[in-house]
């Protein structure tokens, strides 16, 4: 479990490490504001086009042989990122990382597997509190090296915590067998049978890219936000932020376990209404002065943080429930869903910022969370 959620976590930071760098990126490599805001887009666009291309691979071959192999990818495209000469080379890397960071979601399903079906929503949760752990801390790390060191240097140092993680897959994880005998187009088809076939499937796709919109939309624009009047912070108080998502991540297991108790259902009702709850109050705190803002900030996000972690992980449980040769390609359809959402908050929360301003991409975060809220308490 400890390699599974080491795995997924310094895997799926690659595609966060870019976000408090926006500033420095778009000074040094001399590019609008606008177009630099397209990274986090391009990234999570890969991410979202990896999930359905390269996704449901783990059900048909061995899994840790797939892990492997997108694990040596992802090390060169963040070495690419890391040499990017413009920035429209390192929108093109950026698309690679999304692509080969899909590996972070192949550690996922194999602790379903190993689970046991009583325990499963809480080793599911333990593995994605790694996970989540790496979406968080990737901004306070990324901060922090790019103060000091540059920001080539923190894909340089992604680049080799990857390495590290192949490595010790490699010698450690046990190999997998395959769940279906599908061909590779059969596999691509099977998922929008899937999708038909499963009615939860398609609420649990639907709220967690609801709440994926307002996620994304805060973290695409916080750092823009904090580099502005009254506040003037850097790219590390940017970062340091993600320490406030990073306690709610942290209560990531304990939404497995009440999962495993109390149903899933009961988890992500709870988690939308706090998510929906953090969003409003953040986007209504314009009257504070810029200490109160800070504040309200930091406590809004280790609120929202929670929601969005703990529907994932009631959301994740629902789905491996439904078919255990199948969950690879389950998890493809939530988790494509999820991040297309995060690519609409992205995209939505650079044009609210700039024309709305801060008020404007919280009422689209707290509207998104609210509509997930919705869609799962019609029953």
């Amino acid at each position: 479990m400890l390699l599974l959620a080491a795995g997924a976590g310094f895997s799926v930071a690659s595609i966060y490490y870019a976000q408090p760098l926006l500033g420095v990126i778009g000074a040094e490599l001399e590019a609008p504001a606008w177009l630099t805001g397209w990274i986090p887009t391009a990234t999570q666009l890969g991410y979202a086009a990896g999930l359905v291309l390269l996704g449901s691979l783990a059900d048909r071959f061995d899994r840790r042989r797939v892990i492997l192999a997108k694990a040596g990818a992802l090390v060169i495209a963040l070495l690419l990122a890391a040499l990017a000469p413009s920035v429209h080379a390192l929108l093109a890397a950026s698309v690679l990382i999304g692509i080969t960071a899909t590996v972070a979601q192949d550690f996922v399903p194999a602790a379903a597997a190993l689970a046991p079906t009583a325990s499963r929503g809480r080793m599911v949760g333990t593995v994605m509190t790694g996970l989540l752990l790496g979406i968080l801390l990737s901004r306070v790390v990324s901060g922090l090296v790019a103060e000091q060191y540059g920001w080539r240097s923190m894909f340089v140092l992604a680049a080799g915590s990857v390495a590290i993680v192949a490595v010790v897959t490699a010698r450690s994880l046990p190999s997998f067998p395959a769940g279906s005998v599908l061909g590779y187009g059969a596999l691509l088809r099977s998922l929008g049978s899937l999708l038909r076939q499963y009615a939860p499937l398609r609420r649990a796709a639907l709220a967690q890219a609801l709440l994926a919109v307002g996620f994304s939309a805060f973290w695409s624009t916080l750092a823009v936000m904090l580099h502005a009047a009254p506040f003037h912070l850097g790219s590390a108080a940017a970062g340091a932020f993600g320490l406030a998502g990073a306690a709610g991540a942290l209560a990531a297991p304990f939404a497995g376990r009440i999962a495993d108790r109390k149903g899933p259902l009961y988890v992500v009702r709870i988690a939308a209404a706090l998510a929906a709850a953090a969003f409003a109050a953040m986007g209504a705190g314009n009257a504070l002065p810029p200490f109160g803002q800070l504040a309200l900030l930091a406590v809004g996000t280790v609120v929202f943080d929670l929601g969005v972690q703990g529907a994932l992980i009631a959301h994740q449980t629902i789905v491996y429930g439904l078919d255990g040769a199948a969950r690879s390609r389950l998890n493809v359809v939530l988790m494509t869903s999820m991040f297309l959402g995060m690519a609409a908050g992205s995209g939505l929360g650079s044009l609210l910022l700039a024309y709305g301003g801060w008020s404007a991409v919280m009422a689209l975060a707290a509207a998104a969370a609210a509509g997930a809220l919705a869609v799962q308490a019609r029953r």
